[in-house]
């Protein structure tokens, strides 16, 4: 027989003691909570708020899957204005809905106004935010999806990519970039258009794939193709048709 519990409060304040990895966890919600036992979940209704020693949740309505007990918690489905923050991981996220899975250490967020600040980076879409901690990847696909990093600036409508910890700080070391209108990637020293863009940081080379724009300084080339040496900015810009390429020069100097 699935045993089912169901505590209905005006507020209810839980606080769950235990000597795992955290220890206590607060939750309080104006609606409280229905346990579902056997199934290993419980949900919480309106104005939720979870706080353990790692991170704090909000969010309208919550989902959560526990182990064995209500404590240990695997999982979260967050709904209506859902905020994950975690100081200790460095992560800051909002938007409509939220998904935690703790123990996979995967985050999604989608809806409009989504957000996730990082250390290294923020990430901002209308469609959906997702990272995955433990492989070192991430992406952003839907409208207005965007990236700005401690040294890039990234716009497109299905951006992937992944990053890695070198001497304690998280860095984006590659990027694909696709948008059947245009992607645009930005460094310190380039501006980079095209419908697709692949970028590695480790080998210091960016491609650029159909309706190529390269703005460099005073420099504009376009063409159908490019590929671009970070390192000592050298570039080759090409095109299905060689009357394409184009290359304009501007002055701005002052005489």
């Amino acid at each position: 027989m699935k045993k089912t519990y169901k505590i209905i409060f005006c507020t209810i304040f839980l606080i769950l003691q235990y000597s795992n990895s955290f220890a206590e966890i607060n939750i309080t919600t104006d609606e409280g909570i229905e346990v579902f036992q056997d199934e290993k979940y419980y949900l919480l209704k309106k104005n939720v708020e979870i706080v353990t020693d790692d991170y704090l949740l909000t969010a309208d309505n919550v989902k959560a899957n526990f182990e064995k007990d209500l404590y240990d918690i695997k999982h979260i489905f967050a709904k209506g204005n859902s905020l994950l923050k975690s100081d200790s991981r460095n992560i800051t996220a909002k938007g409509p809905e939220l998904e935690f899975n703790i123990k996979e250490q995967i985050l999604k967020i989608s809806g409009t106004n989504s957000r996730l600040e990082l250390d290294f980076a923020s990430m901002y879409s209308d469609g959906k935010i997702d990272v995955y901690n433990n492989t070192g990847s991430f992406s952003l696909k839907g409208e207005k999806s965007k990236i700005i990093g401690n040294d890039i600036e990234v716009i497109g409508s299905d951006i992937k990519g992944k990053f890695s910890n070198t001497s304690n700080t998280n860095e984006i070391i590659e990027l694909n970039v696709i948008d059947e209108n245009i992607s645009y990637v930005k460094t310190e020293s380039l501006e980079m258009y095209a419908q697709k863009i692949f970028y590695n940081k480790e080998q210091d080379y960016v491609e650029l794939f159909e309706n190529v724009k390269v703005i460099r300084d005073t420099e504009t080339i376009t063409g159908d193709y490019g590929k671009i040496n970070m390192q000592n900015q050298s570039y080759k810009i090409s095109s299905k048709d060689k009357s394409k390429v184009k290359v304009s020069l501007s002055n701005n100097d002052d005489e």
